[in-house]
């Protein structure tokens, strides 16, 4: 397999715990689409332009972090069952998951983006913030008396999440939602985001414009 990805986005994030959880074999290709060379290059080849994508083994190319983790999930039985095989509880899994995308990585990415504009009025910035906390509390509330957003067992829609929150963090004060924050710390020494966090490390120097 190949994964093509860069790892200061918080979509291929997503992807690199779950292939770390599943110790998966892959060939890491890493896309620079910082520089618009490289991404005019990769977009000739993938017209969508969107990483990660995987080059799995038969040579299918797949793209989006829920399909990407759900191949992995097929191939890769052994290591942390990302979703569940039972229908209902494997339901939530995937419905949280879209909602994590959709409320709070795609609102964070935004919200990012207006802040590098200086054009960008104090009351936009402020909405999306006042968005984004909305869905932290929901989020701190579904985290009540569990260890992972479904329990017991660390998921598809916690690949999701630890990367938002790593990155909410430094806008946010999430020390306010107790369970939020004992999430956090329990990612934080989880081993797959350590490896994670290792690339992110290597990268964040070289460029400063957010990926989603």
């Amino acid at each position: 397999m190949e994964l093509f990805y860069h790892p200061l986005s918080r979509n291929c994030q997503t992807v690199l715990i779950a292939l770390y959880e599943k110790q998966a074999r892959f060939m890491p290709r890493i896309v620079a689409i910082e520089d618009p060379n490289i991404r005019r290059q990769f977009i000739k080849q993938h017209p969508s332009g969107r990483l990660p994508l995987l080059r799995t083994d038969r040579g299918d190319f797949l793209p989006e972090p829920n399909i990407i983790i759900e191949y992995l999930d097929h191939q890769y039985p052994s290591g942390t069952q990302l979703i569940p095989k039972e229908f209902t509880q494997a339901l939530q899994v995937r419905l949280l998951e879209r909602q994590i995308d959709i409320d709070l990585n795609n609102k964070l990415f935004l919200l990012e983006q207006k802040q590098l504009s200086l054009d960008t009025l104090p009351l936009i910035l402020q909405g999306l913030k006042n968005e984004i906390q909305t869905t932290l509390a929901h989020l701190n509330h579904r985290l009540h008396g569990r260890h992972w957003l479904c329990g017991d067992h660390f998921t598809l829609a916690d690949c999701a999440l630890i990367p938002c929150l790593m990155a909410a963090k430094n806008q946010f004060k999430l020390y306010l939602y107790y369970d939020l924050d004992k999430y956090l710390h329990l990612a934080e020494t989880r081993g797959a985001w350590i490896q994670v966090q290792e690339e992110i490390e290597l990268t964040s120097r070289l460029t400063a414009c957010p990926i989603p």
